[in-house]
């Protein structure tokens, strides 16, 4: 699974690709230099199940983590995700 994170102004999306089939995708709007809201995950009907979300969100977390960036989940599985795991909760915005 290949995941890339595009950004474009004042919004970006983490997209996940097996070959050239999109498997998903996490819509995130840009607040500033240093906080993004995530709004939106959509993994693809034959791709459920298979953790592409979690791999998703994974990837806007390393980038988070390393660009300094705190995150607002307000999409309901991001949210669900930042609440069941501890571990990615230091980029979370307080």
């Amino acid at each position: 699974m290949d995941i890339e994170i595009k950004k474009r102004e004042s919004k970006g999306f983490a997209i996940a690709r097996e070959g050239e089939t999109k498997a998903g995708v996490m819509t995130f709007s840009i607040s500033g230099p240093e906080l993004i809201i995530i709004d939106h995950t959509e993994v693809e009907k034959a791709y459920k199940g298979k953790s592409v979300g979690k791999q998703l969100l994974m990837a806007i977390v390393e980038w988070a983590r390393e660009d300094n960036i705190k995150i607002i989940p307000l999409c309901p599985f991001a949210n669900t995700m930042f609440k069941k795991m501890e571990d990615i909760q230091d980029v979370l915005k307080s």
